[in-house]
């Protein structure tokens, strides 16, 4: 494969005596209250629309010298998704920045409580090598947390230094000079520099960074990095979203259509020649079905490399010799038997590792030992999917699990018996890419998440408030002392009743018991008054929260103002 780019730009690594200026500088930045305009905040988004746009053509070709990356791969996993994040936050910055009103409560409404979205602070992302979506969308990001505050603040701002392979993971953008170069001269075109910065370099760098304190830090990467991570940030009491990674498993029923199945499997595995955090892992399949897996799977792979995959320009590459070098290490060891690639059409040199199938893998081989992050499909063949289940369940939770069946049973037995960051029925990775659906990890593949409305929460503080007015205390005066009895009686009333019937001794709730009418006519009366003083303070009161339709329709009846 020929991999084609004009001309691009030289990266250099930020000196590491400038790292503390840089924070301070950011600092500042958020300090100084320049985006408390909500039209400034949609200004910058625009612009990093327009940076992403107008340099299409350059950043699609720093992948290709990279990465090897076509330009389907980079529209579908990099553009698209950004300019989609992009917008959706343009269009929602003002809803999403308004204080929302408590849950109307009548004990407490007369206190106006609400909760205020104010932004925490300086934040820190180590973005991945292996999609420059993981910086775009990073920035992405960030522009989503400048939207938290609707009142007077500034906003958080961020840097990023990058991380290499989970094999080479401390060298970060020396794998990647050309997308972390570009991005590093875009930037200051078009972005507000008191508000972004780019740091680049390695261990060293990213160490320093890690020694300041930020206000929170995202990392994706490696379990072993992330604990690094983590341990740094809990020295500052700093917040951290980690997205880790893991052996994602599918579990294939024999029934479904095993064509579609192959196809789809076949895309997630080996886009970005399976350097992709959600890539499926291994493929569960009962015994009997496996060799009907490997034709179907063959089909697939022959319709995708026609022309062989050597030949193929669909194919990425990988991010370096070091990352060739473990997985050649690790398909030699393996006892299962290769179907489809191999080594044989291998160039450590052009970084190229053909796409492989491997079959008969059992437990205790080394395609099963860590997440393969490389071009290698194990199938491994069960008794029944249960034992899948079983062995995915006995170690480290996934970044994603995916299950293939029309079965709905299976669907769900699936779904509640294991646990991953998401869960994808009849497909893979596209969770990634869908509005509305958060993407992050469960225990060892990381915690937190993002994406839309998801990021703007990770970032936001979600500040509690109360304006109570000097007369509540005539109704609530019984917490001031000194104690009497009847202030005790007074503090039992406003207590939450609990459900009836109470639960049996054995499982589950015992039989409820029928009960006759106990509310008396003086009760209802009490009731209905205390709705209408409520609605009526809320009338006075100028109170937006919601309230029951019920109660507004009871509250019309007896002419008191009200609305849902």
């Amino acid at each position: 494969m020929v991999i084609k780019g004009g001309p691009q730009p030289t990266l250099a690594y930020t000196p590491i005596d400038d790292i503390p200026r840089i924070r301070e500088r950011l600092k500042a930045g958020f300090n100084s209250g320049k985006l408390r305009s909500i039209e400034y905040r949609k200004n910058q988004l625009l612009q990093l629309a327009h940076l992403v746009n107008e340099n299409s053509k350059r950043i699609e070709d720093a992948l290709a010298v990279d990465l090897g990356k076509h330009t389907v791969e980079t529209r579908i996993a990099e553009f698209n998704g950004t300019l989609g994040e992009i917008v959706e936050a343009y269009h929602n910055v003002a809803k999403w920045s308004k204080a929302d009103s408590a849950p109307f409560n009548i004990q407490w409404f007369p206190m106006r409580p609400k909760v205020y979205k104010s932004p925490k602070g300086v934040v820190l992302i180590i973005g991945p090598f292996n999609a420059s979506s993981g910086i775009w969308f990073a920035m992405t990001k960030k522009l989503i947390v400048s939207t938290l505050f609707s009142t007077p603040s500034g906003v958080p701002s961020e840097l990023w230094p990058f991380r290499g392979p989970p094999s080479d993971e401390h060298h970060r953008n020396r794998q990647t000079p050309t997308i972390s170069g570009l991005i590093t001269e875009l930037l200051p075109k078009y972005m507000d520099q008191d508000l972004f910065q780019v740091i680049n370099g390695g261990v060293p760098e990213t160490s320093k960074a890690l020694e300041l304190q930020w206000d929170h830090i995202v990392f994706t990467g490696s379990a072993t990095v992330g604990k690094i991570v983590a341990s740094a940030a809990a020295k500052h009491l700093t917040p951290v979203t980690l997205e880790l990674g893991g052996q994602n498993p599918v579990f294939l029923d024999p029934s479904y259509d095993l064509e579609v199945a192959a196809r789809r499997l076949l895309w997630g595995r080996f886009m970005n020649l399976g350097q992709v955090c959600t890539s499926p892992n291994h493929i569960f399949i009962p015994a009997s079905a496996q060799d009907r897996l490997v034709d179907a799977l063959s089909k697939a792979y022959d319709s995708f490399y026609p022309e062989g995959t050597a030949n193929s320009d669909s194919l990425s590459r990988l991010v370096s010799t070091g990352a060739f070098d473990r997985l050649q290490g690790i398909l030699e060891k393996t006892r299962g038997t290769i179907v489809r690639g191999g080594l044989a059409e291998a160039d450590r040199e052009g970084r190229f590792f053909p796409p492989t199938i491997v079959k008969d893998v059992k437990e205790g081989d080394s395609l099963l030992d860590a997440e393969l992050f490389g071009p290698i499909l194990p199938i491994v063949p069960v008794k029944d999917l249960q034992e899948g289940i079983d062995y995915t369940n006995a170690r480290p939770h996934p970044l994603a699990a995916y299950v293939f069946s029309d079965d709905a049973k299976l669907k769900k037995h699936v779904i509640e018996n294991t646990h991953s960051g998401a869960i994808g029925i009849n497909d893979v990775c596209v969770h990634m890419a869908i509005p509305g659906l958060p993407f992050g990890g469960v225990g060892t593949s990381g915690y937190g998440a993002h994406t839309g409305k998801f990021s703007f929460d990770t970032f936001t503080h979600h500040r509690s408030s109360v304006d109570s007015p000097a007369w509540v205390d005539k109704f609530v005066g019984f917490r001031f002392p000194p104690y009497t009895d009847k202030k005790v009686k007074q503090a039992r009333l406003i207590a939450a009743r609990i459900p009836a019937p109470r639960p049996g001794p054995g499982i589950g709730p015992a039989k409820a018991q029928k009960s006759g009418l106990l509310v008396s006519a003086q009760s209802v009366a009490v009731a209905l008054g205390v709705l209408i003083f409520a609605l009526g303070l809320r009338r006075a009161l100028g109170y937006d929260g919601w309230v029951p339709p019920t109660l507004v329709a009871l509250a019309n009846r007896f002419s008191v103002s009200g609305s849902s």
